[in-house]
């Protein structure tokens, strides 16, 4: 049997080690890319990695996406079926107060990416996009056939000029490119910098936590299981060309060329009172609230239509945030072994 060979680039991040697991679980051979930076603590990747490390079929290759010696070595000699972009400076905060982060590894380091595809021709190039993009959009739920025009932090900026980029290199070298715009990911080994992680620390420590938009703000919360079972799904859904292409009409989420986008969202928002009413319920603790303002940068709502997703790949994401709250709680005592 001639197993498929996956790039993974991202992959001691959240989505990136969940999805390593479950790719090679499926018989897939997995390589994984990651730099292993301090935006968050360098001790959670670790953790995740050394469990990779102990599955068959899995190799790890320390390497920045900028450095582009390393990633055109590292193409030249992996001979990938398949690659899955998730290496990005995360962080629609960190966005407003570093925006340099971005301009190199969700630019610089893409751009690589795309040139390495372009000179070792792979099956299908699947990568991480945001629901950041939609900014300033207020129709709801979110379509991937309506533009996305008008970003509020620069973190968007960059997942959407990938999208461009991505267009381009399908339309100039016949790149199959499908991005996919993620909603509010949360679960086990979860992003310190991320809601769910800070409420949980803050709670259990006794601390208040910050609430803003005075708990009205509300998230289509997606559970790490669901965004993985829908990149799996997608990744031999090689994007096509859609032959009904008007530049007339222009359809934002398809194209002449072979080039996809997709929502993977639960289509389920959920106010974020009520997300932090789950998380008290399975912590067994009430939390000191501290209500503020929508901050810079930030969306009231996000929704997800996923409408493209369940038609071509029969799937629509469906953990709740009971389940999934608790399945992180559960990983929290445990990975930080409080009683």
């Amino acid at each position: 049997m001639n197993t498929q060979r996956v790039l993974v680039t991202g992959a001691a991040g959240f989505i990136g080690f969940h999805l390593t697991q479950r790719l090679i679980a499926a018989g897939y051979e997995v390589a994984g890319l990651d730099n292993l930076n301090d935006y968050y603590e360098v001790t959670l990747k670790e953790a995740r990695l050394a469990i990779l490390k102990q599955l068959a079929g899995f190799s790890f290759h320390k390497i920045n996406l900028e450095d582009k010696p390393a990633i055109d070595s590292l193409f030249n000699s992996g001979k990938f079926d398949y690659v899955v972009n998730l290496a990005a400076q995360a962080g629609v905060r960190y966005s407003i107060q570093n925006p340099y982060a971005y301009l190199d590894s969700n630019l610089t380091g893409f751009l690589n990416v795309l040139e390495a595809c372009r000179n070792n021709p792979v099956k299908h190039l699947v990568y991480a996009s945001s629901s950041s993009v939609y900014g300033a959009n207020r129709k709801m739920p979110f379509s991937v056939h309506d533009n996305v025009d008008h970003p509020l932090a620069l973190y968007a900026v960059s997942k959407k000029t990938n999208e461009l980029m991505a267009h381009a290199y399908s339309n100039l070298y016949n790149i199959p490119a499908t991005g996919l715009r993620f909603f509010t990911v949360y679960g086990p080994y979860g992003r310190p910098d991320m809601a769910l992680f800070i409420f949980t620390k803050a709670i259990l420590e006794g601390r208040a936590i910050d609430v803003f938009n005075n708990g009205k703000m509300q998230r289509d919360f997606t559970y790490v299981d669901d965004i993985v079972e829908g990149i799996v799904r997608l990744i031999p859904h090689v994007a096509k060309k859609n032959p009904s292409w008007n530049g007339e009409h222009p359809d934002p989420a398809t194209s002449f060329a072979p080039y996809k986008i997709y929502n993977i969202g639960n289509n389920n928002p959920v106010e974020l009172l009520r997300f932090i009413e789950v998380l008290e319920e399975k912590l067994g603790k009430k939390a000191v609230k501290n209500f503020l303002p929508l901050q810079d940068g930030d969306v009231p709502a996000t929704f997800a239509n996923i409408d493209d997703l369940m038609q071509d790949v029969g799937f629509k994401p469906a953990t709740t945030i009971e389940t999934g709250i608790g399945n992180f709680v559960n990983w929290y005592k445990n990975y930080y072994k409080i009683k």
